[in-house]
């Protein structure tokens, strides 16, 4: 069975790819609202799958 925080990480990072290629405000280092949302939920994900990870392997 796939691992569903992983879907949810990957589809997130997705999410924030694409709309950064077309945002054009957005830039490495600040954000529109939208791409400032996108970014914090591909990073909350992220950290939350890696954690995991992490406990698993100990």
């Amino acid at each position: 069975m796939p691992d569903d925080l992983h879907r949810r990480y990957q589809d997130a990072h997705t999410g924030h790819r694409e709309h950064a290629s077309t945002c054009t405000t957005c830039t490495d280092t600040s954000r529109c609202p939208t791409g400032q949302r996108l970014y914090e939920t591909f990073t909350r994900l992220q950290d939350a799958y890696l954690n995991r990870q992490r406990q698993e392997r100990r």
